[in-house]
């Protein structure tokens, strides 16, 4: 492991570890290592050998390969530039804890989604019609609906250049977990 992706561990251990509600004191408990040297892997100050490691994603309930995955997404700075047409394009590339998408056109995917996390719609231009836990919603430009994760949902859009971004936690992050919820 080289040091730029030993330093993104560190943020990748903290967010997993955040997210099944731990304190350090408890993943030093199931790990055999130390706060202080948690603390110094999540604030980037040390850098974990292979079998810290190993040891930190055993008490994460995680692998040491889902840990180095989540640390490719972490301080990414990317440039995703406008596309014409109409269709559906990604806005946020990657395996990130973000997902976006836009869809342009009036468009009618047919069907219905569940996402099992949260989502946000807000209608860029022209509008869109969604129908979510048996309730119908009219959204126009500037409009933004937010979605809970697990609520069954259809919409389309109904002017031909609606423009509308949906913007969700990723399908892959386990946020239904969240203690503060």
């Amino acid at each position: 492991m080289d040091d730029k992706e030993a330093l993104r561990v560190g943020a990748a251990v903290r967010r997993r570890r955040r997210t099944l509600g731990l304190t350090l004191a408890a993943v030093a408990t199931r790990s055999g290592l130390s706060v202080p040297f948690l603390s110094q892997i999540e604030n980037e100050r040390a850098r974990p050998s292979a079998r810290s490691l190993d040891r930190v994603a055993d008490a994460l309930e995680t692998t040491t390969a889902r840990l180095r995955a989540a640390a490719d997404s972490a301080r990414a700075v990317e440039l995703v530039r406008a596309g014409g047409g109409d269709g559906a394009r990604r806005v946020v590339r990657g395996r990130h804890q973000l997902s976006a998408l836009e869809f342009t056109g009036e468009m009618d995917l047919g069907r219905e989604f569940q996402h099992r996390n949260d989502e946000v719609m807000y209608v860029v231009e022209g509008a869109a019609e969604v129908e979510a836990e048996g309730q119908a919603y009219r959204l126009e430009r500037g409009d933004t609906l937010f979605l809970s994760g697990g609520v069954r949902h259809r919409w389309r859009a109904t002017m031909p250049e609606t423009r509308l971004l949906v913007v969700a936690v990723a399908e892959h992050v386990d946020a239904t977990n969240d203690p503060r919820r």
